[in-house]
């Protein structure tokens, strides 16, 4: 059968970059077909073209420096490369749409959620202003914002980064697509709103026979809901095949190592540590730890004497050489609880104490000193490293704010060791961030952490958005380094596999209060409150027969 034959079909594709260094081809002559109703998930690692290709049947690549220099893109048989612009308007949006996984470069900053989702409708003649702004609220309803009439008028900004994911894919549905692609859409979700999106995203293949492309690097997603999967490494496809095929019997190379990578898999050892041989004296004592905001309106920010309780009532002990995981839904309050242990929001109530000390009521002189032993890894590397500063500036920051650290002479040694020690070359720390993929940045970031020799690492969704073969190697490291350097992690993850692998304790943070908490194991096997089931059992299962068994059973017992 033809690829004009397909609601989609993609034939000798490729995509080149000319740059300084050379021509990069990003793409080499890649061909699927997607059908109605059909989701097809493409996977592969940083930096394999999987993001590319979707741009390129978008018109979305920048030229120069990239070019699409062979190949068909054909929607309904006809070539998406050879439209006029204006045709290509015509389609974009309303028949084939995207969605992207940086949510805050593709949600303009001045403007309500609410209009931005209005405007999409607006622009292609599908409403009047104010039936898009009814259909906004709706759709906004529709992937989980709650309180969708107050939120409408609220700015990007003022959501998380899950919440924010939400009002993309809100956008991207709005003219009911019959083709979408979806690059990422479920990175920065918890898995009780990621399984609402993709059971949402079931419910409008059912209803329209909408097409789905999904690019992921989360199995799971691939296990619960594709169909047929198309494997990318270095710009080609090496491997395409039904669901089940890929996860059992796999035949490339490449392909095996990225199935062997599952955390829990065989051949994937768990990198939980077996927890301190005697009790040792807490590092860190939180008790009753709250954060609270109020609610204001308008551009004069006038208070509605609501009042949101991010953090409420949070109380835990944390370890020399423990890794804690802290789970939740997005707005649950964990990054709200990190960014109030750093100090770099003020709390409303309750105690933290580091060795005993009030880090609360620290003065500046002693705060300083604190940060030092207090370090985190955030999830974005693309937004956490200075574009403008090479790799060594990034990790030598520290020591211009902590001059008593290291002297200027020792830098450049000790970057190279750092650099080393987080699996990366010494002569990397010429380059610049965007020279790198994502799991290279995330190094980068974990070398800036250790350069101040930290007690204490904060990883906030510092896993999330890599790619499942890096992301294990990176929580190989992560491990490594708290095995030789005695680290303490807090580790904030919606991963709940990779959770499970790597964490010795794990606390279920909701409505911004610990609802349960224990040891990995007692917590995952017998977990006892009400909100940590549903958490555990909306967790896509990495094998596509599991996961359809699940959801039988689901069916069933609605029955």
């Amino acid at each position: 059968m033809s690829a004009a034959s397909h609601l989609l079909g993609l034939e000798g594709l490729a995509v080149e970059f000319h740059t300084a260094q050379g021509t990069v081809h990003a793409v080499n002559g890649i061909g699927y077909h997607l059908d109605a109703s059909e989701t097809l998930a493409i996977l592969g690692e940083s930096g394999s073209g999987k993001s590319v290709q979707a741009a390129a049947i978008m018109n979305l690549i920048d030229s120069p420096p990239g070019y699409v220099t062979a190949g068909r893109a054909l929607y309904r048989g006809e070539d998406l490369l050879r439209l006029p612009t204006e045709e290509r308007r015509k389609i974009n949006g309303r028949k084939i749409a995207m969605i992207f996984q940086d949510t805050l470069a593709h949600l303009n900053p001045v403007y309500s959620v609410g209009w931005q989702i209005a405007e999409t409708l607006s622009a292609h003649g599908a409403a009047t202003r104010g039936q898009a702004h009814r259909r906004a609220i709706e759709l906004l309803s529709r992937v989980g914002i709650p309180d969708p009439q107050r939120r409408a008028d609220d700015y990007p900004h003022q959501f998380s980064g899950g919440q924010r994911q939400r009002v993309m894919i809100a956008m991207a549905l709005a003219l009911r697509p019959e083709i979408l692609i979806a690059d990422e859409p479920t990175t920065a979700l918890d898995v009780t709103v990621q399984a609402q999106i993709l059971t949402l995203l079931k419910e409008l293949q059912d209803e329209t026979g909408m097409g789905l492309i999904l690019i992921t690097h989360d199995l799971g997603v691939v296990a619960d809901v594709a169909e047929r999967v198309a494997v990318m490494h270095d710009g080609r496809i090496v491997e395409t095949g039904p669901v089940h095929q890929i996860f059992h019997a796999p035949e490339h190379p490449y392909t095996r190592r990225l199935i062997a990578a599952i955390p829990g898999r065989a051949g994937a050892g768990s990198q939980a540590p077996q927890g301190p041989e005697k009790v040792l004296e807490p590092l860190l004592r939180v008790r009753d730890l709250a954060k609270h905001y109020q609610v204001t309106k308008g551009m004069l920010r006038r208070a509605t004497g609501e009042v949101v309780r991010a953090v409420d009532g949070v109380s835990f002990d944390l370890c020399p050489g423990e890794t804690l995981g802290l789970v939740g839904e997005s707005g649950s309050g964990k990054s709200t609880l990190a960014r109030t242990l750093l100090c770099l929001d003020a709390p409303t109530g309750g105690s933290a104490q580091y060795r005993g000390n009030e880090i609360f009521r620290l003065s500046n002189a002693d705060l300083l000193q604190f940060r030092r032993q207090m370090q985190v890894v955030f999830q974005d590397p693309y937004a956490s490293l200075n574009p403008r500063m090479t790799v060594a500036q990034i990790i030598a920051e520290p020591w211009t704010i902590h001059r008593d650290v290291l002297p200027k002479g020792q830098w450049q040694d000790r970057v190279r060791e750092l650099l080393l020690q987080v699996g990366m070359r010494p002569e990397h720390a010429r380059r610049y961030p965007h020279q790198f993929s994502g799991g290279q940045r995330q190094r980068i970031a974990i070398a800036r952490a250790l350069a101040l020799q930290p007690e204490v690492i904060i990883c906030d969704e510092a896993v999330s958005a890599l790619d499942v073969s890096i992301q294990a190697q990176v929580i190989e490291l992560l491990a490594e380094l708290r095995d030789m350097l005695h680290l303490a992690y807090i580790f904030i993850a919606h991963d709940l596999p990779v959770v499970r692998h790597f964490t010795d304790r794990v606390m279920v943070m909701f409505q911004g209060k610990i609802v349960e908490q224990g040891p990995t194991e007692d917590v995952f096997e017998r977990p006892s409150h009400p909100y940590t089931q549903r958490l555990l059992a909306a967790s896509p299962i990495p094998d596509p027969d599991l996961q359809r068994g699940r959801h039988a059973a689901v069916r069933a017992g609605s029955a």
